[in-house]
């Protein structure tokens, strides 16, 4: 529309295309897929040429290869002009504005102004029964070929401004009982089509799926007009992700599932936990020195003796501590404290980890929260761990600047979002808040309550099970005892004393009691 010539193809920063803008010589651009014009040197020109009248030039011809008819042109106003197709644009009361021009290279050129307005829009009452959007100007040509009298529009823009083109006249569509979004086949196509559905009035948008053929024209092209109206009748209701026919469970809730996929090494576990599950997220709380960390290992060296797929972060400790630790439990004898020969190391280590399918995470210092949730997915979708420990919440929010909180909410969100993802059974260790001055601390073996998980209340919530150990620390060592007490069992319901374990210094091990707790009133209420 002015004298400059073309210089290359650029991003639109309008719509986003990555090449459908184009620079020119004189500083202008032009894009033409969402028709976005940027004005250059020349701009004065541009003016006036643009508010000269935009006519209409060529006629309706029968489009033969595309097997359109010259009636349906005509109704369109699709005019030939020697080598060009011209498709007009108005606005929705009728006045003409630009027209889109397609040359035989499928090269687009735009006369006039663009219009807010879909290619058609004016042709159509404002209300009724149902209206199909498709792609392209072609696209909707052919579905009225195939469907004459139903009102066929599309978007003037492509699909990579369906959603904004089609948010500018939500108004129309809220006059008609059923939209059907008729894209193209392609993946931009589909995803275009629930990126436009998900702005439209709900219960009212279908989507339209064209078996064999990239969209409309290409059907009727091949002579198939009924591939067309198929399409149409049979286009499903759009339901954003998420949201799922009940009636298509049968299968997932009527395939017998085990109770569980392990077992844990202790009795009263097992009774009231019914085992560990894969898909579920596990907390393990205790006050400071409570022995957090050594039950971890423990139920890790049980599962990995029984061939299970491992995966360990000690965010707390080096994988030397972490590796001395687990063979310790396995061959009952405590090797991170004082000296032991290579030999005697070299047999416990051929007893145990050379052995076991275990991955541990070579991070000890560095705890940029996402790099550790990629550390987890890895372990689960590349190395296949089906059960991983994360010890523990503490240090992984140390590497976050903010409201304790909101960071905790934040990271507990993000953990359960990986365990539906990947399918894995975690097992988290956390902390607890300091007990007031007036209550028995949790490092005094006090009564542990959900109430007394440290900072949100989201770990408590998004937990699958929460397990607390307390630990009377002022009880002769060997008489001392750990309560293991179930505060949350999302399965069965079943909470309360679990077991009694006694713990091992020279063997690195727990004992369980068969003695069942006394009960206290002061403390079991």
């Amino acid at each position: 529309m002015t004298e400059s010539e073309f210089v290359r193809h650029i991003p639109c920063g309008n719509c986003g295309s990555s090449d459908g803008n184009s620079l020119y010589s004189d500083g202008h651009t032009f894009c033409f897929v969402c028709h976005d014009r940027t004005p250059g040197d020349n701009d004065v020109i541009h003016s006036e040429q643009m508010s000269k009248t935009v006519t209409l030039t060529g006629s309706a011809e029968r489009l033969h290869k595309r097997g359109i008819s010259e009636k349906t042109n005509q109704f369109y106003r699709i005019y030939r002009d020697g080598n060009t197709l011209r498709f007009p644009y108005f606005t929705s009361d009728g006045v003409l504005k630009g027209v889109k021009v397609k040359n035989k290279q499928k090269d687009f050129t735009y006369d006039g102004v663009s219009t807010d307005t879909l290619f058609a829009q004016h042709l159509f009452p404002s209300s009724g029964k149902r209206i199909v959007v498709t792609e392209g100007e072609l696209d909707a040509a052919s579905c009225y070929e195939a469907m004459s009298g139903w009102p066929m529009v599309s978007l003037p823009h492509g699909c990579a401004s369906a959603k904004k083109d089609i948010q500018k006249q939500i108004p129309l569509f809220q006059g008609y009982d059923e939209i059907v979004l008729f894209f193209d086949s392609d993946d931009p196509g589909r995803k275009a089509a629930k990126e436009a559905a998900s702005v439209l009035p709900p219960g009212k948008v279908k989507i339209a799926r064209l078996e064999g053929y990239k969209d409309a024209s290409d059907a009727l092209q091949d002579g198939n007009a009924e591939a067309i109206r198929k399409a149409i009748w049979d286009a499903e209701p759009f339901r954003p992700d998420g949201i799922i026919d009940a009636k298509t469970l049968r299968d997932l809730v009527t395939t017998p599932q085990a109770p569980h996929d392990h077992e844990y090494p202790f009795k009263g576990l097992n009774e009231k936990l019914h085992g560990i599950r894969y898909g579920e997220l596990t907390t393990f709380c205790a006050g400071s020195g409570s022995g957090k960390t050594s039950i971890i290992r423990h139920i890790a060296t049980d599962l990995l003796n029984k061939g299970a797929n491992v995966g360990i972060l000690e965010l707390e400790a080096s994988n030397r501590r972490t590796a001395l630790g687990l063979m310790s439990t396995a061959v009952g004898k405590n090797l991170h404290i004082g000296e032991h020969d290579k030999g005697e190391l070299d047999t416990a280590f051929g007893n145990s980890i050379a052995n076991w399918n275990l991955y541990c995470f070579d991070g000890f210092g560095s705890y940029d929260p996402d790099i550790i949730y990629s550390r987890i997915e890895y372990m689960a979708c590349g190395l296949e761990c089906k059960i991983i420990f994360l010890d523990h919440l503490s240090i992984l929010l140390s590497g976050l600047e903010g409201d304790e909180r909101r960071m905790i909410d934040v990271t507990m969100t993000r953990l359960r979002s990986l365990v539906e993802r990947t399918g894995i059974a975690l097992f988290l260790v956390s902390h607890l808040r300091r007990a007031g001055n007036d209550k028995h601390s949790h490092e005094e073996g006090g009564r542990v309550s959900l109430s007394s998980l440290r900072g949100s209340h989201s770990i408590a919530q998004i937990s699958d099970q929460v397990v607390a150990l307390e630990v009377d620390q002022q009880a002769d060592v060997d008489r001392k005892l750990t309560t293991v007490r179930v505060l949350k069992n999302r399965y069965s319901g079943e909470v309360g004393v679990a077991c009694q374990l006694s713990y091992d210094l020279n063997t690195c091990r727990f004992m369980e009691h068969e003695t069942e707790p006394q009960f206290n009133p002061a403390s079991d209420f």
